[in-house]
């Protein structure tokens, strides 16, 4: 695969069709073929076929299910890698599954760590135990779920990532965590990090105002759509950039050293 020093992200901040695969892939789908430009990175929200339902026995798909195979087939028509969670079932157990789909087809997979137990997720889906580091186009991305960002312990920089990447479906009462804990995990991390988030109100009658965003090195903020709002976010990433950023600053020489057990 080439390398690149750049690479140019897409967050989609969408509402979504509750439980609804189909209704939602199609909507997705032409969302994506409106992009006038050639993207190397697609990021859709935390389950972005269904919203964010603990009735996983009447959604959930399989790794060969209608969902991958969509992913697939966009991914290498339009020359991206596309993410985003779905609910998936395997071995009698449900995930909240991150995919990230190369062009090529090739499919590298998280499931969520910190399940949320404020909805009953815990009671529902299997917490995921590994954390994965993407390569992709000489880029190391790092790719969690919603909940997972109150845990700054398990998106630490121990590898040296280049970009941190949030999916989620975080709801409007507490976007301000939202927002301080993403700028915060990218000045710790000294990583690029970007949070896709959905917009609407679900099923539930939870609103969602995105808040999409993406923070460089430092914390600044390079984009970000607070507006409630469907949007296409584009971004560009410099790598050169960040490294001339560790490199002056040196913090991640200082990081502590620990094992996750």
């Amino acid at each position: 695969m080439n390398t690149t020093n750049t690479l140019k992200v897409a967050m989609i901040q969408s509402d979504l069709v509750w439980e609804n695969p189909t209704a939602n892939r199609n909507q997705f789908e032409a969302k994506i073929n409106s992009l006038a430009e050639d993207i190397d990175v697609i990021v859709l929200p935390e389950m972005f076929t269904t919203g964010f339902t603990m009735n996983a026995s009447a959604v959930a798909e399989t790794m060969e299910g209608e969902t991958v195979q969509w992913l697939q087939n966009l991914a290498q028509k339009k020359s991206t890698a596309i993410t985003g969670s779905i609910v998936v079932c395997e071995n009698d157990h449900f995930y909240n599954r991150l995919l990230f789909v190369h062009p090529s087809g090739k499919i590298d997979s998280y499931d969520k760590k910190h399940t949320f137990t404020l909805a009953g997720e815990h009671e529902v889906f299997s917490a995921g135990t590994e954390r994965i580091v993407i390569d992709y186009k000489g880029w190391k991305i790092c790719p969690l779920i919603c909940y997972d960002l109150r845990f700054p312990i398990w998106a630490r920089n121990t590898e040296n990532y280049d970009l941190l990447l949030y999916v989620a479906s975080w709801p409007k009462p507490r976007i301000e965590a939202w927002d301080s804990l993403l700028k915060a995990r990218a000045i710790e991390n000294m990583s690029y990090t970007i949070g896709a988030n959905r917009v609407g109100v679900d099923a539930n009658e939870y609103e969602y105002t995105g808040n999409t965003v993406c923070y460089d090195t430092l914390g600044n903020c390079l984009v970000k759509n607070n507006q409630g709002t469907e949007e296409i976010l584009i971004v560009e990433l410099d790598k050169d950039e960040q490294i001339r950023a560790r490199n002056r600053f040196q913090f991640l020489d200082d990081r502590d050293t620990f094992i996750l057990k």
